[in-house]
């Protein structure tokens, strides 16, 4: 039995697979490959050239995509006093402190995005056996341990995603969705790869960018030449 169904197969004979494609043929040819009912979220794995076993190669860093995600993520937010105005007027989901640690010590997660002030990181670290796995865990590289609530908030709601190398060497990252204009989808694109190179460790030797796949939620990858990737 085929591993995979008739519309991937046909999508599939639109992808040159040896082919490095410019990004623009690239997103042109994502476009065609779209065949599910629902609105595909647009997938960017990165090959990168680093060693993650190795600390001084790790690469981890935010991008605030320019044209968002298409997806309405759900913000948490443990803090407490005159923070929790700041936090329900910038528009977070949940607010709260240890009733929010009880209930997620409960089994609750119904929330993508979770932020704290510091004073509650006491209090949150209780949770880091549950939210650690799930990359929840609030974290000052990323920005979601702050005093400024309002910024945080706005940034995750505009389209902030976090990106982390994976022990392959690779970096998966959502870019918004196949209904996204072509041009958006490219602008989101090179924020990515240029958050990328930003975070290159001064520990990398060689080439940085070394393989990059565009992909659909339910289509083939299709290779980017990584050497035009970059403006």
């Amino acid at each position: 039995m085929p591993k995979h169904g008739k519309k991937y197969q046909e999508a599939s004979k639109l992808v040159d697979r040896q082919q490095l494609y410019e990004p623009s043929e690239a997103f042109a040819l994502l476009k065609q490959t779209a065949t599910a009912k629902f609105d595909e979220t647009v997938e960017v794995a990165v090959k990168l050239g680093v060693d993650p076993r190795h600390a001084d190669q790790q690469v981890r860093g935010t991008v605030v995509l320019p044209n968002g995600t298409g997806k309405t993520r759900r913000v948490l937010v443990f803090t407490k006093g005159e923070k929790i105005t700041e936090a329900e007027e910038a528009g977070a989901d949940f607010v709260g402190g240890e009733d929010l640690v009880e209930k997620i010590q409960g089994g609750w997660l119904d929330f993508d995005v979770a932020i704290a002030t510091p004073d509650m990181m006491g209090v949150v670290g209780k949770l880091g056996r549950i939210l650690g796995p799930r990359g929840l865990m609030p974290n000052p590289k990323t920005g979601t341990i702050t005093m400024d609530l309002a910024r945080a908030i706005k940034e995750v709601k505009a389209g902030k995603i976090e990106f982390r190398v994976d022990k392959t060497s690779i970096v998966h990252a959502p870019i918004g969705k196949i209904s996204f204009a072509t041009e958006k989808l490219q602008e989101n694109f090179q924020a990515l790869i240029d958050a990328l190179i930003r975070a290159k460790p001064a520990a990398a030797k060689g080439q940085y960018l070394k393989s990059i796949t565009l992909s659909l939620t339910m289509g083939p990858g299709i290779k980017v030449n990584p050497l035009r990737a970059t403006k």
